[in-house]
């Protein structure tokens, strides 16, 4: 199956960054993407961290989420929306930062609240996600199937996550078996992706098996923030599948072999010598 992952440059103006990425899902898919996959973020990278607070959304409703799944359905695609602030019951001062998931009929397949939260200060930038975001608290994988049949078993992850080897172990500890992809929709920061990106995604497919789709932003936003991009998807043996080695938008692809996830979990049958 093909996949592709988005590197957008996401600005202020939600309105913009909607057709900004309803143009890049319609590229992909006429490559031949049945998943395309949105960084996070995608909506909006606001001048201020409180700006996602404004234009968060109540679950099911709102222009975001019927951008992604209009989208999904008129080019028959899984559409994997980055991320978007969802509201929490009760609470103006905080929302979820939350990847949706849509079925080529636009339905919604899947929701992920993003369970770590980012904190960062290196004396000149410095980040605290917890002060506009609550935490979630439950890993979600769930079932695709795509075209010709196939099944495929993927797991929902955003940005810091990444850092976090266990959600990724339980992401493939349930009945159904191990992830044949995870998703990483990520806004790193420009210092820790040089220092860290590809090294974490490439660990995360070689312990877990599996390939790893990250679409990132890339580039200086117009609120002077600067994010690493390298959109990327890593292989089972820790190879990268296809990458952008610039900044600014585009689209990566790469294939999700069956075959090839057999061939290495025969290989080497890490997976099933786990003890803890």
């Amino acid at each position: 199956m093909k996949i592709a992952a988005v590197q957008m440059c996401s600005t202020p103006d939600v309105a913009r960054n909607l057709d900004r990425a309803a143009a890049w899902v319609a590229e992909a898919a006429a490559a031949g993407a049945e998943l395309v996959a949105l960084p996070e973020y995608f909506c909006l990278m606001g001048w201020r961290d409180a700006d996602k607070l404004a234009v968060a959304e109540a679950p099911g409703d709102g222009p975001i989420q019927a951008m992604l799944a209009a989208t999904a359905r008129r080019h028959g695609v899984w559409l994997v929306g980055g991320t978007l602030p969802l509201r929490i019951d009760g609470r103006d001062d905080r929302a979820f930062n939350t990847s949706l998931v849509f079925a080529p009929d636009g339905r919604l397949a899947a929701r992920y609240d993003k369970i770590h939260l980012f904190r960062f200060d290196d004396g000149e930038r410095r980040y605290d996600e917890a002060a506009t975001l609550q935490a979630g608290r439950t890993p979600v994988a769930f079932t695709l199937e795509g075209r010709d049949g196939a099944h495929w078993r993927v797991g929902l992850s955003i940005c810091y996550d990444l850092r976090f080897p266990e959600l990724y172990r339980a992401l493939s500890a349930g009945p159904e078996g191990p992830c044949d992809l995870l998703l990483v929709p990520a806004a790193f920061t420009h210092p820790t992706g040089q220092a860290h990106w590809e090294l974490l995604l490439r660990a995360r497919a070689v312990e877990n098996q599996c390939v790893v789709l990250a679409p990132a932003q890339g580039g200086r936003h117009e609120n002077g923030r600067r994010t690493w991009g390298h959109t990327l998807a890593a292989g089972p043996w820790g190879e990268i599948l296809a990458v952008r080695e610039e900044e600014g938008e585009g689209v990566v692809l790469a294939e999700l072999d069956a075959a090839r996830l057999a061939e290495v979990r025969a290989q080497l049958p890490a997976l099933t010598h786990r003890v803890l």
